[in-house]
């Protein structure tokens, strides 16, 4: 099978995961329909914390949201305060969570990583960590070595419904949560600041592997997931295995941001300027526009990847949680310096202005097709990573790296762990 083929294929097989769920329908063909699977016995994780099963701490009650932010003058976010979103609660199922998903046999265009069969039980749990509380989908072995799969904007934790079973199957015990603002996380108080710069979301991550009792873990990510997992690197090292980056370092320096790029750059970040507008963001009070912005995003940044509706909306129902407008709002607003950010985290940042190094093993990919992928075959960001390294560029392959390309993303990750 080609390359293009065994793309159509993924997203076929993959259609099924965490269906069930997230409250969206099961599209694989009835031949690949997983039976039913018991939650998995993972039981204690070697460190010590509390078991995690299809969860025993209980998920809490999400009902329609009705909060107004409060205002936020220390911070010195613009603007009155947000009204809540217009459209009806998501329909989320009530506990346990336990899909099954299957990944039938196939050829596999990408040698033997992906040439077999697996039938791999999932569970969502959710877990208070931070100023969050947290969602996160899991499966693979509880004393495995740790992989947290960070997607990016516009998607969700289903960019990894591929590459998540098939480092499970490998020994890996695999943690994919939704970032503030989406799918099931929520905030644990109201009024916290629906603050999504950087910092703030890299701590996220840290509280969660906190919470967990994990102190160490190999993190990949793409986009927004790829910026996490590098300000973690640099900043906690000593919580981090490996890296796997998609789109390379993409740290953010907010000064740097004021400098204009070239016309065609400029072209891609449209949607961060429409953000920075009333308009962009009641456009993303609406759950129709807010729909349509999201897939016209993933068509132009992915031009090659044929996906089926039923594939965005079954990652389209991460995009309902009632704090997602305000968090991708505030996140490219504070890049373009349009936003604050909280004092809490001006440490954090200052360090990141500086551009650190990161030193623990990394795999940088590229997509070819990506229009953020800078030229220069990862030249430019090459001297921000000084422990052992590699470098790819995939043919053919746009922004959304691990959902295009699952099988050159699950090599990435035996390739930095094995650095």
């Amino acid at each position: 099978m080609d390359r293009r083929s065994f793309h159509r294929a993924g997203v076929a097989a993959g259609t099924g995961l965490f269906a069930a769920a997230t409250g969206g329908r099961a599209y694989a063909a009835a031949a690949h329909q997983a039976p039913a699977y018991p939650a998995p016995g993972y039981g204690t994780p070697s460190y010590g914390a509390p078991e995690y099963g299809a969860p025993s701490y209980g998920a809490p009650e999400y009902g329609a949201p009705a909060y107004v932010l409060p205002a936020h003058p220390a911070t010195g976010y613009p603007g009155a305060a947000y009204p809540a979103p217009g459209y009806p609660a998501p329909g989320y199922p009530e506990p346990p969570y336990v899909p099954a998903y299957v990944v039938p046999p196939r050829a596999a265009s990408y040698g033997a990583v992906l040439s077999d069969g697996l039938t791999v039980p999932w569970a969502l749990k959710q877990i208070a960590a931070g100023d969050l509380n947290v969602c996160f989908a899991e499966c693979g072995p509880a004393e495995g070595p740790v992989v947290v799969c960070l997607h990016g904007w516009p998607y969700d934790i289903h960019s990894y419904a591929e590459v998540a079973p098939l480092l499970a199957a490998r020994g890996y015990r695999v943690l994919v949560p939704y970032l503030r603002g989406h799918g099931r996380t929520r905030f644990r108080s109201e009024q916290t600041p629906r603050n999504a710069q950087q910092a703030a979301v890299a701590r996220d991550l840290v509280a969660l592997l906190d919470a967990l009792g994990i102190s160490r873990a190999l993190l990949a990510g793409f986009d927004w997931g790829a910026r996490t997992a590098a300000i973690v690197a640099a900043l906690r090292p000593e919580r981090v295995k490996a890296l796997v980056s998609g789109g390379g370092y993409l740290i953010t320096d907010v000064h740097a941001q004021a400098d204009p790029l070239g016309a065609e750059a400029e072209h891609a970040w449209w949607y961060q300027y429409y953000f920075s507008t009333e308009r962009g963001r009641r456009a993303l009070l609406d759950r129709r526009l807010r729909r349509d912005l999201c897939r016209l995003v993933w068509q132009t940044v992915s031009p090659t990847w044929r996906f089926e509706e039923e594939v965005f909306d079954r990652t389209a129902s991460a995009f309902d949680n009632p704090d997602y407008p305000e968090i991708v709002v505030h996140n490219y607003r504070w890049r373009l310096g349009l936003a604050s950010g909280e004092r809490r985290y001006d440490t954090d940042e200052r360090r990141l202005a500086d551009r650190p190094v990161i030193t623990v093993p990394t795999v940088t990919l590229d997509g070819a097709l990506d229009p953020f992928t800078p030229p220069g075959r990862g030249r430019g960001y090459r001297d921000r990573f000084a422990g052992p390294y590699l470098h790819r560029v995939l043919d053919g392959i746009g922004h959304n790296l691990p959902q295009e390309a699952p099988g050159e993303f699950v090599r990435a990750v035996l390739d930095a762990d094995r650095l």
